[in-house]
């Protein structure tokens, strides 16, 4: 018990010192680099998640699709905001949108993460919710147009956590250090 207690505090203790490290670093860049990280981290996680899509067939459910947007949006925003504004306090409320956007996307993320462990009822788009009452071609309909992949299941694990629970820890990161 004293043993186990001592080892979280000093997990607590590393991981609080490394937050502040990352905090000192960050806060002596310009809003301008600032909107260029964001934009950067953004572009790997997509990448990632393109490339186990096109190269691995890690296929997406609908709630991975959606962890995609806020990615995307702050890309753009990154982008364009770091080279074509050049009022501080337009790139400071770009930078609070794209943190409140890597909030949204770990969010998204835990919500699908919770859906996988059966935390959560998963959207309408990832389960069935037929009735009885439906003729031969309804069903055949609906089951052609249904995901290929269900949001309850993870379709690879990374040391043990779900690539949703990996991006929810990452997007918390991203908010953290925005």
């Amino acid at each position: 018990q004293q043993i186990a207690t001592k080892l979280l505090d000093v997990v607590v203790y590393s991981y609080y010192y490394l937050l502040m490290k990352i905090n000192n670093i960050i806060s002596k860049i310009s809003l301008r680099t600032a909107l260029f990280l964001c934009a950067l981290f953004s572009f790997l996680m997509l990448a990632t998640a393109l490339v186990g899509q096109y190269i691995f067939g890690l296929h997406p459910c609908d709630l991975c699709i959606y962890q995609r947007i806020p990615y995307a949006a702050i890309i753009a925003i990154g982008v364009v905001g770091g080279l074509l504004v050049k009022s501080q306090k337009i790139r400071y409320a770009l930078v609070i949108i794209c943190a409140l956007l890597f909030l949204l996307d770990a969010g998204i993320a835990g919500y699908h993460t919770g859906v996988e462990l059966g935390v959560f009822k998963g959207p309408t788009a990832c389960s069935s919710n037929s009735s009885g009452e439906k003729t031969l071609e309804e069903l055949r309909a609906e089951i052609m147009n249904a995901p290929l992949v269900t949001c309850a299941q993870a379709m690879i694990y990374v040391l043990g956590l779900s690539m949703a629970a990996w991006n929810m820890i990452a997007a918390i990161f991203a908010f953290l250090s925005t």
